[in-house]
């Protein structure tokens, strides 16, 4: 077993450690402009403009069983799906407001689709739910907010009450945690609390836990769904950290205490989460399947975002990111769920991530580079059972603590070490996977 111990989470996360893969899919109006989802404030849009986005939209191409069998294909267990982002808008059929889906030609449930087609899957269900909402009347304006740099800004405030807008929240989040069944992650984005406007905009704040009334909030969700996974953006530790947009190199640990914890690495294909069409920052395969392989070799999960057109479709960029997981996942998977960080006494070799079964009967050696005829391994000697590629399954020799070259202008015998033997020829394989069996 392994002996990496984490922070205990009050929601269920023993699932989540195991399945380590998913889709984070960012839709909304945004996909319109399609110039990054933080347009409305980015460009300062107001109301009258973006209202254009909300009387056209009409993704008409929407096919929720095409994307639940590509996040399948591509190896991802689980699937977040935005149901309200910053802008206000909400993809699901609220009592609550009429700045949804079902009032643009849509004319439909979108989140019900998304839903039922991911279920049908076999893939777990999660809600992502923005706390900001620049849509709003009862929503202050703040230092992120489209209106903030408004002449009559402090005018316009005039009024608004975050305690009104925090129980429009819990209705919602009730509705969406009542209305579609089981759900398994509930991901509310984000709080700002310490930032502050300058000079004369001083006046302008962040907002944070006591703005959402995070702990009504929390207890809300967790009454309606007691196993649910909840992220630690409310201000308020939960069950899992969220590092966005960059790759720890190791184990997230908790700043205060020390301690190992639940991690998730968001990340997304190219540089913005929404739909921009003329964004071209688009990861390689090979930094897409190392994020991975790194992240599950540092305990943690990663969660991968598509941000669909406002048709409603996966572009051809998407689609090939998606398909070179699919490619790898097809023959390596068993490298990565049910994986965590290698035990310690497991030095990992240059170049190469180590990911071991948490049963601790399998280790697995990533080739980031591939090396030329042989590779050491130190740590391993004495314990190793058998070895195979793992995409065919065919032997890869060994020895240990001694090395068997052909030259006798050799590196130095390592009694610590195992001496793997490989084609000189890489593998038609990205990142070809070594299995050990240990004894």
């Amino acid at each position: 077993m392994s002996s990496y111990v984490t922070k205990k989470t009050p929601g269920n996360t023993a699932w989540f450690t195991h399945d380590r893969f998913g889709m984070f899919i960012h839709w909304g109006l945004y996909a319109m402009p399609a110039r990054h989802e933080w347009v409305k404030t980015r460009e300062r849009t107001p109301e009258e403009k973006y209202d254009l986005y909300f009387k056209y939209f009409n993704p008409d191409l929407y096919d929720a069983k095409e994307w639940a069998r590509q996040a399948k294909a591509a190896g991802m267990k689980y699937a977040v799906f935005t149901t309200k982002h910053h802008e206000g808008f909400c993809m699901f059929d609220s009592q609550y407001t009429d700045y949804k889906c079902t009032n643009t030609p849509a004319g439909r449930d979108l989140v019900r689709e998304f839903v039922d087609a991911f279920r049908a899957e076999g893939i777990r269900i999660g809600f992502y739910y923005s706390l900001i909402d620049w849509h709003h009347p009862d929503f202050t304006i703040d230092v992120n907010h489209p209106r903030r740099d408004d002449p009559d800004a402090k005018q316009q405030n005039e009024g608004r009450d975050m305690h009104r807008y925090a129980e429009y929240m819990r209705n919602q989040v009730r509705e969406l945690l009542t209305n579609y069944g089981k759900i398994d992650i509930m991901w509310f984005d984000f709080s700002y609390s310490q930032r502050h406007g300058e000079g004369d905009k001083a006046w302008l704040g962040g907002k944070g836990k006591n703005d959402w009334e995070s702990e009504e909030l929390i207890a809300l969700a967790r009454s309606i769904q007691p196993e649910i996974i909840i992220d630690n953006r409310t201000e308020i530790e939960q069950d899992i950290w969220t590092p966005e947009q960059f790759q720890p190199t190791d184990w997230f640990r908790h700043p205060k205490t020390g301690e190992l914890v639940t991690w998730e690495a968001c990340q997304t294909f190219s540089g913005s989460w929404g739909y921009y069409r003329d964004e071209y920052t688009w990861k390689s395969p090979e930094m897409l399947l190392r994020m991975l392989i790194s992240t599950v070799a540092n305990g943690g999960n990663l969660i991968m975002n598509v941000g669909p057109t406002a048709r409603g479709y996966l572009d051809s960029r998407a689609e090939e990111a998606l398909k070179v997981y699919a490619d790898w996942m097809k023959y390596n998977s068993r490298s990565i769920y049910g994986c965590t960080k290698a035990e310690p006494e497991f030095k990992t070799p240059t170049d190469c991530r180590l990911t071991q079964s948490e049963d601790g009967k399998r280790l697995y050696i990533h080739l980031f580079a591939y090396p030329f005829d042989n590779m050491k391994v130190e740590g391993l000697a004495g314990k190793i059972e058998y070895a195979q590629f793992l995409h065919d399954g065919s032997e890869v020799k060994f020895t240990e603590g001694k090395v068997e070259l052909l030259s006798d202008d050799k590196q130095e015998d390592d009694e610590t070490a195992a001496f793997f033997y490989l084609p000189h020829v890489k593998p038609n394989c990205l990142v070809p996977v070594i299995e050990v069996f240990l004894k």
